[in-house]
């Protein structure tokens, strides 16, 4: 009898540590799907090049919910057209969510041609919409010589900006570590800020750029409130590893900035590009301070 109760009770402490591990695998799981985070393809620059079909199927199978790209030129995504690149990430459950591209203007910006500037515009803007994004962004400009030369872009990115509202897109504008260099005493940064109009241009900081440049994102989030609509969620190699980054104090403080989508991006990786991807992936899953979703 006590033999039997023995078996019995093996058997029900089992039963019970695999339904834990069950759950614990299942809610796992079910964060992983909730958790809305993006991927700068970037990120996999020769991957891509390589085998495009195979590695956007490998970034989705990791969980990543959509992408942002940086291969636009002359209406076509990585040389494909926009509803030829909208399919290909239908088919693996990738959303087209932003894209980085830039038409500058003319060295010397009084030699601007406008008119091939509007041109480009109206061939991006609908070839973005077409293909599903919401956003476009300058990855950057020339560095400006002058303050002239920089309300120049601030001029020409509100109308930028507006002309993508009107075609319900999102314009911005992503910082590296130089605009926070001085021309004239501003801060280029800060100046961009301060002279372009919040309905007409948001800002994409590269929170991993900005430490680089000594800054706090988290101070600039405190500053200009509501202005980064994307953020770039980056470090040194693998998210997390670097520990020069403070990701907690980010998103505890990621509703001061106005943030709607995180976007993992890599320059350096200690593995393979796919395999760091998804180390990144899962330190954000894990993350108790990251929330499932920053859209609504």
């Amino acid at each position: 009898m006590k033999t039997k109760l023995t078996t019995v009770g093996v058997i029900l402490i089992t039963s019970i540590a695999i339904v834990a591990c069950n759950q614990q695998q299942t809610n796992t799981t079910s964060q992983a799907s909730e958790k809305k985070i993006y991927l700068q393809l970037y990120s996999l620059y020769h991957d891509i090049r390589k085998d495009f079909d195979a590695t956007i199927k490998a970034v989705a199978d990791i969980g990543y919910s959509g992408v942002e790209v940086i291969d636009y030129s002359d209406g076509m995504f990585y040389n494909m057209t926009p509803e030829l690149f909208k399919q290909k990430l239908d088919e693996v459950g990738l959303v087209p969510l932003s894209s980085h591209t830039v038409k500058p203007l003319a060295e010397n910006i009084a030699d601007t041609d406008w008119e091939e500037i509007w041109q480009w515009w109206n061939t991006a803007i609908s070839a973005h919409k077409t293909a599903g994004m919401k956003y476009i962004v300058f990855p950057s400009i020339p560095q400006p010589k002058t303050l002239e030369d920089l309300q120049a872009y601030c001029d020409y990115m509100n109308l930028a900006g507006e002309k993508c509202n009107e075609a319900g897109i999102r314009f911005g504008y992503h910082n590296h570590s130089h605009e926070f260099n001085k021309v004239e005493d501003e801060i280029i940064l800060d100046y961009m800020i301060k002279n372009t109009d919040p309905e007409k241009v948001f800002f994409q900081m590269d929170v991993y750029w900005t430490v680089r440049a000594g800054k706090s994102p988290v101070e600039y989030f405190e500053i200009y409130p509501g202005r980064f609509e994307l953020l770039h969620i980056k470090d040194h190699k693998e998210l997390g590893q670097s520990g020069m980054v403070g990701f907690d104090a980010i998103f505890n403080n990621i509703e001061k900035a106005g943030t709607k989508y995180i976007i993992v991006e890599a320059d350096n990786f200690s593995f393979s590009p796919l395999e760091s991807m998804k180390v990144s992936y899962d330190y954000l899953i894990e993350s108790m301070f990251v929330k499932n979703d920053y859209s609504n």
